[in-house]
């Protein structure tokens, strides 16, 4: 499917969570079945070569699109969350929004140094996310393999936030100039 399709199931919500963002709302894109399975297909049609071993998603979002990734790259997924809602033993990362700050935290167990992990997220903005994620990654030994977005705006640069740490691929479906 067009990153055309895709753009026509992805609403805007103005002043959203706060005045002055506007919200992508992806519900409408993974409500729709042809258009849910076309995103996550495309996805692991990109890596499906890449020997990927476990799929990490951040809290919440992340996990709508990172689990079926990770079940159809027949990966294990583990999710980043926020803090306090791991059971176990966790390392965690701070990190800045579009719109505040936040953390996440992984289990330190969830990944081994001969894992090959791919990040997935609905959406890279600032890329503060994407860098938490990759930066819990390394510190488990774990092998950082690329990461994969349904949405880049990329008018925020999240390319150039990225790349400055590190040097993994970034795909994304749609990119907002």
């Amino acid at each position: 499917m067009s990153s055309e399709y895709f753009e026509q199931l992805i609403c805007d919500i103005k002043d959203y969570p706060q005045p002055g963002v506007v919200f992508k709302d992806i519900t409408p894109l993974i409500a729709d079945a042809d258009g849910f399975h076309a995103a996550v297909d495309d996805i692991c049609k990109h890596f499906a070569d890449a020997g990927i071993t476990k799929v990490v998603g951040a809290e919440a979002r992340g996990f709508l699109l990172g689990a079926p990734v990770a079940y159809q790259l027949h990966a294990g997924f583990v999710p980043a969350r926020k803090p306090g809602k791991l059971p176990r033993e966790v390392i965690s990362e701070s990190y800045d929004l579009e719109y505040g700050s936040n953390e996440l935290e992984m289990h330190k167990d969830a990944l081994c140094p001969n894992d090959r992990v791919l990040i997935v997220d609905d959406l890279v903005a600032t890329g503060g996310t994407a860098v938490a994620s990759a930066h819990l990654i390394e510190r488990t030994g774990a092998e950082l393999i690329g990461f994969a977005f349904l949405l880049e705006l990329a008018f925020l640069h999240p390319r150039e936030i990225i790349s400055r740490e590190f040097s993994q691929e970034l795909y994304t479906l749609v990119k907002v100039n």
